[in-house]
């Protein structure tokens, strides 16, 4: 059976089982990213009392995920017990879909890298997609020897709107699924347990576990690049919404009459903010010879020339719309950190200034002050890292034997 089989089939949990599960995943991620660490710190860390980590303990070392060894004392009073993630035992597979490729990672259960792959796709339908999905899932798991023996699941980042339980992309604008199932024909292709969720969402979860989320408990991750992507943590918890939809920043209505979106509307964030949309107005200004966003920047860092100006303008512009959707997620949520990721974050310098100002501008009372803003223009492994922290903190959540 697997993640999303469980899923559906378990009954609903009383209100303590929930916090139990959520517990026991933040005890997992703490030894995971503080560890080795002792029981005693653990609860001081996490406000429990000592006989509530030793019962949240408990299924996790039972099933093999954490181990305790004894150190060897220092100074007076007995040797201290510590806890660690027993990395070795299993192995998971991670993959981020992107319009144009798909990478994957396989790690250990500490989610360290162990390999990595990456396919070209040349479209994004889902067939292909899914078999390109399998065919590296296939050859990580041949490149480890005896890695295919203790494999946990398979972890997936895709954009738009997913269904995470139903494992089912309900709509992707960047991709134009409608309704599509991607745990079911990957579990059935590799048979393998499978999670699916938004990409940005596994982002979150790596910036939590491993990035710059580690010292915050309410964060938002805004990806920048051929969308306008949003992932919330809040209070500690991944948030998700109703229906796995929250954090859609990036079609957030701006403006009525603005460009067409990638969504069908008008005037979303991300059709003002987007690489696209910094292309859009190198066009609409007369600039030629611009073929990608790379082209775009280097245009916009030379010297004055033929182009240059319109070029910065054009950062500029998008740097301002992303400003005021930065403010609106700041006034809404008072957050206290906002991490810029993604491939387009490359560009800061271009539109980080004009993004800062709106930011500022917009921003109610205090918001801006109490909110840190941070750039992490990070790679496709930290995504796919991610997608397999996914499956180790569903694991980790209720424990398997």
């Amino acid at each position: 059976m697997n993640v999303r089989e469980r899923h559906a089939a378990a009954p609903r949990p009383a209100m303590t089982d929930l916090i139990g599960e959520r517990t026991r995943a933040e005890i997992f991620a703490l030894v995971l990213t503080s560890g080795p660490v002792s029981r005693t710190a653990l609860a001081d860390r996490l406000g429990l009392s000592p006989s509530t980590v030793t019962r949240l303990l408990a299924p996790l070392v039972e099933a093999g995920h954490l181990r305790e060894t004894v150190s060897e004392a220092t100074g007076p009073g007995r040797p201290r017990r510590l806890l660690h993630v027993n990395t070795e035992r299993q192995v998971v597979v991670g993959i981020k879909i992107a319009p144009t490729h798909v990478a994957a990672v396989l790690t250990d259960m500490g989610a360290q890298v162990l390999r990595r792959a990456e396919r070209a796709i040349a479209d994004c339908s889902p067939g292909t997609v899914l078999a390109a999905s399998a065919g590296l899932t296939e050859e990580l798991l041949r490149e480890v020897p005896g890695s295919a023996a203790g494999v946990l699941g398979v972890g997936v980042g895709v954009s738009g709107h997913v269904d995470s339980p139903a494992g089912v992309c309900r709509y992707s604008a960047l991709l134009d699924w409608h309704k599509v199932d991607v745990a079911g024909p990957l579990s059935a292709a590799t048979g393998l347990p499978v999670v699916v969720n938004n990409d940005v969402n596994t982002l979150v979860v790596a910036e939590r576990w491993f990035g710059q989320g580690r010292d915050v408990d309410s964060f938002a991750v805004v990806t920048v690049g051929s969308g306008i992507g949003c992932g919330l943590l809040l209070d500690g918890s991944l948030f998700a919404g109703a229906s796995g939809m929250a954090g859609e920043l990036g079609h957030l209505p701006m403006d009525p009459d603005g460009p067409l979106c990638s969504c069908g509307r008008r005037g979303c964030l991300e059709a003002l903010a987007c690489n696209d949309a910094v292309l859009g107005r190198l066009r609409r200004a007369g600039v030629t010879g611009v073929d990608g966003i790379d082209d775009a920047a280097a245009l916009a860092r030379s010297a004055d020339g033929p182009g240059a100006p319109a070029a910065r303008a054009a950062f500029a512009a998008a740097g301002d719309a992303l400003g005021r959707g930065l403010a609106g997620l700041c006034n809404l949520l008072n957050l206290e950190k906002i991490i810029v990721a993604g491939e387009g974050a490359a560009a800061h310098d271009l539109f980080g200034p004009a993004m800062t100002a709106a930011l500022e501008r917009h921003a109610f009372s205090e918001a801006a002050r109490d909110c840190e803003v941070q750039i992490d223009p990070v790679t496709d492994d930290l995504w796919a890292r991610g997608a397999a922290s996914l499956v180790i903190k569903e694991t980790v959540r209720a424990p398997l034997s």
